[in-house]
């Protein structure tokens, strides 16, 4: 396979853990987001908090959190060998604490390739400044 055609591979694969995670996670589906997660996963989230890979499952697994609907835009992926930097939008509805709102994220991933596998490793998460501020 040629490189062009092994990084559409590589692209589609990684569209396709996209799709797949906003759907585990609208569905709280641990065991489907213990796949996509690396076992060294961090996020952090748009106050600069870090939530570990166990921290975000157990959340899903308690019910302390709920994503009922989740819409990604602007999704850019670039390629490095082994690596991948990803980035784009989010629009979300959220329930926590008893608390239902919605929020648009802007968010940076890296992603790597192990045992052939795409899995995410760090997410950062920011809020878009308003237009005119």
């Amino acid at each position: 396979m040629s490189i062009a055609g092994s990084m559409a591979e590589d692209e589609c694969q990684i569209e396709a853990l996209y799709h797949a995670g906003d759907a585990a996670l609208m569905r709280a589906d641990v065991a489907a987001l213990s796949e996509i997660l690396a076992d060294d996963y961090i996020q952090y989230n748009d106050s600069g908090q870090p939530f570990t890979r166990q921290q975000i499952l157990a959340n899903f697994q308690s019910g302390a959190i709920r994503y009922p609907s989740i819409v990604s835009t602007g999704r850019a992926i670039r390629l490095f060998g082994n690596t991948a930097v990803v980035h784009g939008f989010e629009d979300d509805e959220v329930e926590t604490d008893g608390r239902k709102f919605s929020v648009r994220y802007m968010y940076l991933d890296v992603l790597l390739k192990r045992e052939g596998k795409w899995k995410l490793v760090a997410s950062q998460l920011a809020r878009p400044v308003e237009a005119g501020l």
